[in-house]
């Protein structure tokens, strides 16, 4: 069941979605709200606030039909309130904001809209205030799902770090995925424009403390200026694509998750694969999304496997790793 107009004439230029954010009336899904409007107001998208809720179910009890519909309805109307309320905090906007309601698990309808959103955005953790709701609770199983990019905002994030000159940092491992995740990344910073930077980093953990039974004729120093290599390269071949984009890249020597949770902590937007163990031995960033989701400072772009042509010509900027595992 929606709140909106269906009639209403969608913007051609977008998904008809446009951004949607789950809302289930907490303060973390408050931040997610505000942070998804401000994006809606960047691509000049429709907002799609969306609440749901599902019907508890007790073992052995009969319930009739009209009591079951009459909690039903009072169900749909608590949303309906969180809705309005989550939109009077908004406060006075150019932007169209639509609202949802739906009968359904949370995580489910969030994925049902993913495939005709621009983007999806939720709180990366925490327990909303009504029974079956948990927008929050949820959110962790949204990249692996979901059909569009999902943005998750820790609290105290959504806005903190907006029109500042902080970077939009992308975490790539040289795998498929992570080289999809670094144009979306340059597409991000397009977006926002002059003084906004890009900033590509990976990271390697220290071999040696990691895997003990390694032979001392590993060279560190060897896997490493490697590792630059190929992220030199990786550079290059995005630059291509983004000539006049700013562009800078940093190889970390410390533990994945780590080294990207610390660079959310100043970035406007971290930017992540759902997956792909198959990038630089030992960065393994894309195998970690979750990690940096759960614990990132500022918001995490979790960007899901696509086809892009711009990929075609990788190999001609190389090194590059052999071959992407098949996951």
């Amino acid at each position: 069941m929606t709140d909106h107009d269906p009639t209403r004439p969608e913007n051609t230029t977008h998904k008809k979605h446009g951004v949607v954010v789950g809302v289930d009336g907490s303060k973390r899904a408050l931040a997610a709200a505000t942070w998804a409007l401000r994006e809606a107001q960047r691509i000049n998208a429709p907002l799609t606030m969306v609440s749901a809720y599902t019907l508890p179910i007790f073992p052995s009890v009969a319930v009739d039909a009209a009591t079951g519909g009459h909690e039903d309805s009072a169900l749909a109307q608590s949303c309906r309130q969180i809705l309005e309320a989550t939109k009077a905090e908004l406060g006075e906007t150019d932007v169209e904001i639509r609202t949802a309601v739906e009968l359904g698990d949370p995580g489910t309808v969030l994925v049902d809209y993913s495939y005709e959103a621009e983007l999806l955005v939720a709180g990366p953790r925490g327990r909303g205030g009504f029974l079956g709701l948990l927008v929050g609770s949820v959110s962790r199983g949204l990249p692996a799902r979901a059909k569009c990019p999902v943005v998750l905002v820790p609290r105290g994030a959504e806005g903190s770090r907006a029109d500042t000159d902080a970077p939009v940092v992308v975490a790539s491992d040289g795998s498929h995925q992570g080289r999809v995740a670094m144009l979306r990344a340059a597409e991000e910073t397009q977006r926002r424009g002059a003084p906004c930077r890009l900033r590509v980093v990976s990271a390697m953990a220290p071999v040696s403390s990691a895997v003990e039974w390694l032979p001392s004729t590993v060279d560190e120093r060897a896997m490493f200026d490697e590792l630059r290599d190929k992220v030199n390269a990786g550079v290059a071949w995005l630059q291509s694509h983004f000539p006049e984009l700013k562009v800078e890249s940093e190889v970390i020597d410390g533990v994945p998750v780590d080294a990207v949770v610390a660079e959310s902590e100043s970035a406007r937007l971290t930017v992540v694969g759902t997956r792909g163990l198959g990038g630089f031995t030992g960065a393994l960033l894309g195998s970690t999304s979750q990690g940096i989701a759960a614990h990132a400072r500022g918001p995490v772009m979790i960007v899901p496997y696509a086809e892009d042509p711009r990929l075609e010509d990788r190999d001609e900027y190389g090194p590059m790793i052999d071959q992407d595992p098949v996951i």
